[in-house]
């Protein structure tokens, strides 16, 4: 029987993600704090009428890798983050107005560093700043904010591919990972109902892919090929790792928890 195997959530959308026992759906279909902060750069644009923009707009993973370095711990129920940075530096603070700008000015100093930084020749995008509400504002790769979900089968076939047995499931930056069915299978269920516990999903499309999968989760160097690897091998028309679904109520899930199609 699919079970599920791994819960996660990312508070700071591009940074360390949060492993979890169970994860919160609220009535918009999201998971509660996931995605509910950014750090985002001086000149983006004003958000769309949905109030979603871009993630080129954000210091995340798919621009910055080096971020992956930065190790995160979002304190909740406290309102803190603490962000402990590769040189031993720890920054926690509130999420008050003082606190954001110092955590903001301490990843600036952090992500300018990096290799690969859009930071590099462009003063316009500093200072950075730390937003989100943690309740109605999400960051998210596209405007719906919908739960993900992959099979450990998929990542196995992949990491196969990929010569690397021990592939990090971090890379996928999903909420949900399950055991128990075949590899690739999950793809294969666009349209139909997806049952985690007492929670019914609808299963919408497979997730498109981009380079912030490239991005080891632990060194933050660009390690393996991930993209040409889903298309080449697999014969992906476009790569595509994981399926995006939409909750039909409210609720938990849990780690352990069956999933079955209905």
């Amino acid at each position: 029987m699919p079970r599920v195997a791994a819960l996660y959530r990312y508070p700071v959308k591009g940074f360390t993600p949060e492993p979890r026992e169970s994860l919160t759906v609220l009535p918009n279909g999201r998971v509660a704090g996931d995605r509910v902060l950014v750090f985002r750069y001086a000149d983006a644009p004003a958000p769309n009428s949905e109030g979603w923009m871009p993630k080129t707009n954000y210091a995340v993973l798919a621009n910055t890798p080096g971020i992956a370095k930065a190790k995160l711990r979002f304190d909740e129920a406290a309102g803190r983050l603490r962000i402990e940075f590769p040189d031993g530096r720890v920054v926690e603070e509130r999420l008050d107005e003082a606190g954001r700008q110092k955590l903001a000015q301490a990843v600036g100093h952090f992500a300018i560093t990096q290799r690969d930084s859009p930071l590099h020749g462009h003063p316009e995008k500093l200072p950075l700043e730390l937003v989100g509400d943690l309740t109605g504002e999400h960051f998210h790769d596209t405007a719906a904010g919908r739960v993900t979900l992959f099979s450990r089968a998929s990542l196995g076939a992949l990491g196969g591919a990929l010569d690397d047995p021990d592939l990090d499931e971090r890379r996928f930056r999903a909420n949900i990972v399950i055991d128990g069915v075949s590899e690739w299978a999950e793809l294969g269920w666009t349209g139909k109902t997806v049952r985690i516990g007492k929670l019914d999903f609808e299963a919408v499309k497979p997730v498109g892919r981009c380079v912030a999968t490239h991005a080891n989760p632990v060194t933050g160097e660009r390690d393996c090929d991930i993209l040409n690897t889903l298309t080449r091998v697999f014969g992906h028309e476009k790569p595509t790792f994981a399926i995006s679904m939409q909750a039909g109520s409210e609720g938990e899930i849990r780690a352990g928890d069956q999933v079955t199609l209905v």
